[in-house]
């Protein structure tokens, strides 16, 4: 029997934030498609594990992305370690500020843009020059579902999420001429340590509080169950692959179906705004519903 062929053969990769949640999903499971791996993270404890793990397939750079000294490094360690690149997954990022419109701080303001969104336009000039080279490549950045509409996320995140979305698709009619697709992945409620950044946790409670969220939240979306990192890093998976080779400008939302319409549209246990309005309860809609169709 023919071993089935591995989507990300002879292809090579760099990752943001590959240490933890989302993006280590992706980098095993780019490890094990096939693809070798520059694995950019601050977490340098992980990170040598990884690479002793993955010898001769995963090289690990310290990164913060922040810092475009650093980026830059880790990107050309590519070309460096592995002879070029195919693939930059600009993934690395937390919740950044808490503030409001009214509790606006232009120094925090700016540190979650620089993480978020600049350096999502920095490590995508950094990568190009390396692609250009290869003929073509694949770039996915991370956005969230906060970049569509209120209520999931801070002020600050929630616009740097969208400005990533819009920087996708305006990059991509850049570098459609450059045969390099550029795309997005738009994760709903992921069960990862980024909770814990809403309330100042160290690394130990943020991963309890991603499992517990992973157990608890069963009812947050049409599916049912929690979002896992592996469901992003399919995603990603496929928008890095030649099998999205005609897919560029474009985003994949992997949200549970949280984002279809408000909960009464899915929970029946949910009273509409229409229900509100009128002062009936859901039942007597629904009888009204039922005598105006007998």
């Amino acid at each position: 029997m023919e071993r089935p062929i591995k989507r990300l053969q002879n292809k090579v990769a760099v990752i943001t934030g590959a240490c933890s949640g989302i993006g280590l999903a992706t980098t095993e499971l780019f490890l094990s498609e096939g693809a070798q791996v520059v694995a950019a993270d601050v977490q340098d404890d992980v990170g040598q594990h990884l690479q002793e793990k993955y010898a001769g397939q995963l090289h690990f750079a310290h990164c913060d992305v922040t810092q475009l000294d650093e980026l830059r490094a880790a990107i050309d360690s590519a070309a460096m370690h592995f002879g070029g690149l195919d693939i930059l997954f600009s993934n690395a990022g937390r919740i950044g500020t808490m503030g409001g419109v009214q509790a606006f701080n232009a120094e925090a303001w700016d540190n979650t843009q620089n993480l978020l969104l600049r350096s999502v336009a920095a490590g995508a000039s950094y990568a190009v020059p390396h692609m250009i080279k290869r003929g073509t490549g694949a770039i996915v950045n991370t956005s969230s579902i906060s970049a569509l509409q209120a209520g999931y996320a801070p002020l600050a995140y929630s616009v740097a999420k969208a400005g990533v979305l819009h920087y996708t698709r305006v990059a991509a009619a850049e570098l459609c001429a450059l045969n390099i697709r550029i795309n997005a992945v738009v994760p709903g409620f992921i069960a990862t340590r980024i909770f814990g950044g809403l309330f100042g946790m160290d690394q130990q409670a943020s991963q309890d509080l991603a499992k517990r969220v992973s157990e608890h939240s069963n009812s947050a979306n049409p599916i049912g169950r929690a979002g896992q990192p592996q469901d992003i890093a399919e995603a990603v998976l496929y928008l890095s692959s030649d099998a999205a080779r005609f897919v560029t400008g474009t985003h994949i939302t992997v949200d549970g179906g949280i984002t279809i319409g408000p909960r009464h549209s899915w929970d029946p246990q949910t009273t509409s705004p229409m229900s509100q309005a009128l002062g009936v309860s859901r039942e007597q809609i629904e009888a009204m519903r039922k005598s105006a169709d007998s």
